[in-house]
């Protein structure tokens, strides 16, 4: 990099578009209180990109800044080769934690959690608690929101905040100030379920548990925040007909990129030639009634917009948690509504121009009010099937297993357009028999 004089703030605006040997420059220049700090705000990825990229003695120090859940995220990032010599890395106690986190899914409860966090046990006073969370402060540095309360096989008891403790009496024990209530999740539990139960409840960090009630560790807000974004940004590709990407778009590789794009893109050509096909069914009606040919695009684009508006807010409404399988009734008998509304009002915006143009350029002959009252009709029946169908269709992925965000809106208009095409000819041909067909 030619300009040595930046700030902490303008290396991580710059971060995306520099390359690794421009990365690696701009972080030894950092001073080291800068460098933890910066190193500290970037993502799993971008880590380990970077710690791999440094001098193999500067690696440990590093690594070993990190939380155990943050150098297990590190890990899976990785290169698989390059995996164990990363955890070779770490202290021995450290190792045994990252491990036992690697050990699960990824996107579940237990590969998010951090195994360090505040205990104490039912039998402490309040006095003999603040002293040694004291003590225990600086190395749960990340999680104080909160100290669960613990027997000594590790089952969670109960759950105290720093402020039950400091405004208790000092000679009152942990289990008098302690709430037993505690809302916990499983260490298999999905991220995305995870993230809905902290929404929920409106919590700061929540403990993990095993089969057994046993604490295994615990997920605060901050991981929360991340999953939500991922968990965002998968469903937002997927409904734009795009396979995952994981990782930032300028740092795809090209031929990744394709191939990504390409199978949905294909899948989507080929349910467009079904297209044609129903063109072809009507070339006779076609033929005599030219002008007909002339609305198609108009027809098919509004039912597969109006189908695109539908899935994507079942699907954001889906991912939120308001709409369970049981709810399918209810959501289509708003979209009859509302498609028929948004159909009349296409409807008249289309009748209203046709008769427009032909009173300034006489451009659909003596039949222009049946050809109007064609395209009208068709908008209001292509409209409302694309809200149905655009509606309908998450839920028909989801109980057969699949995710509802599949149901992609480029998926939901080919659909439409070729359904819309057949009731824009029906209608045509009852509209217009004994004149134009």
């Amino acid at each position: 990099m030619a300009d040595k004089n930046f700030t902490p703030a303008e290396l991580y605006d710059a971060w995306p578009v520099l390359s690794m040997e421009e990365r690696v420059e701009g972080f030894e220049f950092l001073q080291r209180e800068e460098a933890d700090d910066f190193f500290l705000q970037l993502s799993a990825r971008d880590r380990a990109q970077l710690v791999l990229a440094l001098p193999p003695g500067e690696r440990r120090l590093w690594i070993r800044l990190l939380a155990p859940d943050d150098a297990a995220d590190l890990i899976q990032e990785a290169p698989a080769d390059e995996r164990e010599n990363l955890l070779a890395l770490l202290d021995d106690s450290t190792r045994r934690e990252v491990k036992g986190l690697l050990d699960y899914a990824e996107d579940e409860a237990g590969g998010l959690m951090n195994t360090r966090y505040s205990r104490l046990r039912a039998d402490m006073t309040v006095d003999e608690a603040i002293a040694y969370l004291r003590r225990d402060a600086r190395q749960r540095e990340k999680t104080v929101y909160y100290v669960y309360v613990v027997d000594a096989e590790e089952h969670l008891l109960g759950v105290v905040s720093f402020r039950d403790l400091i405004v208790a009496p000092g000679d009152n024990h942990v289990s008098d100030v302690m709430r037993m209530e505690v809302i916990s999740a499983p260490d298999d539990l999905d991220q995305e379920a995870l993230s809905q139960l902290f929404m929920r409840h409106h919590l700061l960090m929540m403990p993990i548990v095993d089969a057994q009630g046993r604490i295994k560790g615990v997920v605060n807000v901050n991981d929360i925040v991340q999953v939500v974004q991922e968990e965002a940004t998968e469903d937002i590709q997927k409904i734009g007909g795009v396979a995952t990407l994981e990782g930032p778009y300028l740092q795809i590789p090209l031929l990744l990129m394709i191939r990504k794009r390409a199978g949905w893109l294909a899948a989507l050509f080929l349910g467009e030639m079904l297209t044609a096909t129903a063109m072809g069914q009507f070339e006779a009606e076609i033929a005599r009634a030219v002008v007909l040919a002339l609305f198609v695009p108009l027809i098919i684009s509004s039912g597969g917009n109006s189908g695109s508006q539908a899935t994507t807010l079942v699907i954001r409404a889906m991912a939120l948690g308001e709409l369970r399988l049981r709810d399918w009734w209810r959501v289509i008998r708003r979209e009859l509504v509302t498609g028929l509304g948004l159909g009349l009002i296409l409807a008249s915006i289309g009748l209203a121009r046709i008769l427009v143009w032909q009173g300034l350029f006489k451009a659909y002959g003596e039949h222009y009010f049946l050809v109007a009252l064609t395209v009208a009709l068709s908008l209001v029946g292509v409209v409302l099937w694309g809200s149905i169908a655009g509606s309908i269709l998450p839920f028909i992925l989801r109980a057969l297993g699949f995710d509802p965000a599949s149901a992609s809106a480029p998926f939901v208009a080919t659909l439409v357009d070729v359904t819309g095409l057949i009731i824009y000819f029906s209608i045509a041909a009852v509209v217009l028999r004994g004149t134009l067909l």
